[in-house]
């Protein structure tokens, strides 16, 4: 793993000073040391990975320095529009630098959500005309950001640093969970899972969210045909579920999101509630951190996402929930109603030590739930 303070105090002699984007996994350590080191102002962590193309270009003309965007391969596809539309030479030709974690790295074996992705990674950089290179040993990690800092001011456009596991963050994640007295993750789907019955369609949002709701559901009974654990596409799931209550309007659908996944697209919150999904409950499991890729904050404590909710349109219990107690209580007072539910549940980090991975066939378990809404 690369020295961070080493490598930050190269880029800083390079002319590099602000920093722009989405935590990745693949990062870990890299971000980790933005979080700890670099000011609010000089680091900002994205929404999406769009956003933080369009907040590098904005730096980038303010101030004719080149910025450094990070994000996860998967986040390419937020990316794109602006990277085509905005930051390309045959429009503006604004320089920065792409630091874009290798999940589904063809010379590994990885998820099935991320094996396409990372089969694509360098060829869309190709297509995008994103000259690129493969940080793939300690030692030539500077060495490549200065052809980074050199090729972007010449061609004027992006250039991307593709990054190989344990290059910019530990083999073994190393984090820490502070101790608190809210539910964790399990307990709130739990109580949820408790109070709403076998019957409900429940969805879970990416990340470690999708193996703990997958476990709730095995402890309660609850059937393959009636879950969908949304293994990729963060920020999507609320999404999903909409379209599934949509199709079925006397089904409950229970929407399990993540605080971070909840504002990469809040947007979907007022399409949510345009359309009226009665019977969707949207509950965001939040925990204040991006915990899946290193627990780096996210927005979700600093925004009232509850009165986000409200303006959308969603019935809310008027405030974030903190206990059992009052999330069965929301719970058991619910009657589907003209408009979605939503409920900000916060949660403690971390997960337990053996917590087992998430183990399932995705199209056997798609074909179960068609079966189960189909019927």
């Amino acid at each position: 793993m690369v020295n961070q303070e080493k490598l930050f105090k190269a880029l800083e002699s390079m002319g590099i000073d602000f920093f722009t984007g989405v935590p990745d996994s693949m990062l870990n350590n890299f971000c980790l040391y933005m979080v700890e080191n670099i000011p609010d102002g000089k680091h900002v962590m994205a929404a999406n990975e769009g956003n933080a193309i369009a907040i590098a270009a904005g730096h980038y003309l303010g101030t004719g320095r080149i910025p450094v965007v990070y994000m996860q391969n998967s986040g390419i596809g937020n990316a794109t529009n602006p990277l085509l539309s905005l930051t390309h030479d045959c429009v503006y030709g604004i320089p920065m630098i792409l630091v874009i974690g290798w999940r589904g790295d063809p010379a590994i074996n990885d998820h099935a959500q991320h094996k396409k992705q990372g089969e694509l990674t360098t060829i869309l950089m190709d297509d995008m005309d994103i000259p690129y290179q493969i940080l793939d040993a300690e030692e030539t990690v500077v060495d490549k950001f200065a052809w980074a800092v050199s090729k972007a001011k010449e061609i004027s456009s992006p250039v991307a640093l593709i990054a190989k596991k344990a290059i910019l963050t530990e083999k073994v994640k190393k984090q820490e969970y502070p101790d608190s007295p809210l539910m964790n993750r399990e307990e709130a789907v739990s109580a949820v899972v408790d109070v709403l019955g076998r019957d409900a369609i429940y969805l879970g949002t990416t990340g470690r969210a999708t193996r703990e709701v997958h476990e709730q559901l095995i402890v309660h009974g609850v059937g393959e045909g009636h879950e969908f654990q949304n293994v990729g596409s963060m920020g999507h799931v609320s999404s999903v579920g909409l379209g599934i209550a949509l199709a079925n309007p006397k089904q409950k659908v229970v929407v399990f999101d993540g605080d971070a996944a909840t504002v990469m697209h809040l947007g979907a919150l007022t399409t949510n509630c345009r359309y009226k999904a009665g019977n969707m409950i949207h509950i965001v499991l939040n925990n204040g951190v991006n915990e899946s890729v290193g627990g780096q904050p996210s927005a979700g404590y600093v925004v009232n996402l509850t009165k986000v909710a409200e303006a959308c349109g969603y019935r809310t219990p008027g405030h974030a929930v903190e206990t059992k107690e009052d999330l069965q209580a929301i719970l058991k007072d619910y009657k589907k109603g003209d408009m979605p539910l939503f409920i900000d549940v916060h949660v403690r980090q971390g997960i337990r030590s053996d917590m087992p991975k998430l183990n399932i066939d995705h199209k056997a378990q798609k074909v179960a739930l068609m079966k189960t809404l189909m019927k």
